[in-house]
């Protein structure tokens, strides 16, 4: 595997960074997965532009242009020999001293490592998977913006051990006002009497590109998309519920903290949009190899 670090291409094991890079010490940078299918990169420019979003929110500029971002996962991506795969964009604060102080950086680094990835088994996207709340709840917008996918993920972290501890892969977590906000690496969405729900982003829930991406092909069918705050009793009652995400696409849920969701079964509305996205990521996305 060769890993792309601030312009040159390294062997998986000579590619490093330093000890006194900030994204190491203190998780200070942000990053992007993004996803590569049948040789194009899929919504390419909507993850780059979503990193900048999110080092502009921490004041980190990103030592290239978009431009020269989209290159470089390309070129990393081409010499990979990479077709379907799972790229990930890291832009760190860079060396710095061991103190907080970000002006300590000269410069950020940015690394793109292009591989493959499996979230969950296969066999919970044909049967549904189970998923539990748990006691941690999402960062407050006022503490950690969950808009800034930054290289802390701590607060997901925990929420993930929790998941483990219960015997799930995936968990809910709610804001402080008891809203569900999302899960700890996906977005959630049900469907009830025909439309499909999912919680704002005021809640708490990233800025999700597939989360987008099902919006879009919900309403291209004429099924009815709100955004409206969402109870762990709606989650209960739902006829339908999966979660969407960069590494897990769409998954159907089958049950949550114990209820059975629906028939149990993924249903037909969830197998109808997982049909459409995978028809939608073999023709779309920035080729590869020209």
């Amino acid at each position: 595997m060769k890993i792309y670090i601030d312009g040159k291409f390294y062997d998986e094991k000579n590619a490093k960074v330093s000890v006194f890079d900030h994204g190491l010490l203190y998780g200070d940078g942000v990053f992007e997965g993004i996803r590569a299918y049948h040789g194009r990169v899929f919504k390419l420019h909507e993850h780059v532009q979503r990193l900048f979003y999110s080092a502009k929110a921490i004041l980190l500029t990103i030592p290239l242009t978009p431009d020269e971002i989209s290159r470089a996962v390309i070129a990393t991506c081409r010499r990979n020999k990479l077709q379907d795969g799972y790229i990930r964009l890291l832009v760190t604060r860079g060396v710095g001293t061991l103190g907080l102080n970000p002006r300590t950086c000269k410069r950020p680094s940015i690394i793109v490592i292009a591989g493959k990835i499996q979230l969950y088994p296969q066999e919970y996207y044909e049967r549904g998977m189970d998923i539990v709340t748990v006691p941690t709840t999402r960062n407050l917008h006022s503490a950690l913006n969950p808009a800034i996918k930054s290289l802390n993920y701590l607060n997901n972290i925990l929420a993930k051990i929790e998941a483990n501890q219960a015997g799930c892969e995936e968990a809910v977590m709610l804001n402080a006002e008891g809203f569900v906000a999302e899960c700890t690496g996906d977005n959630i969405f049900i469907i009830k009497a025909g439309k499909l729900f999912t919680p704002p982003l005021y809640a708490g829930a990233l800025y999700g590109i597939t989360r987008d991406v099902v919006c879009e092909l919900a309403a291209e069918i004429g099924m009815p998309v709100s955004e409206t705050n969402l109870t762990r009793y709606d989650l209960f009652n739902a006829d339908e519920c999966f979660l969407t995400g960069t590494g897990a696409e769409v998954i159907p849920v089958t049950k949550i903290d114990g209820r059975v969701i629906g028939s149990g079964q993924p249903g037909k509305a969830t197998r109808d949009l997982v049909q459409r996205y995978h028809a939608l990521t073999k023709v779309s996305g920035e080729p590869i190899y020209v």
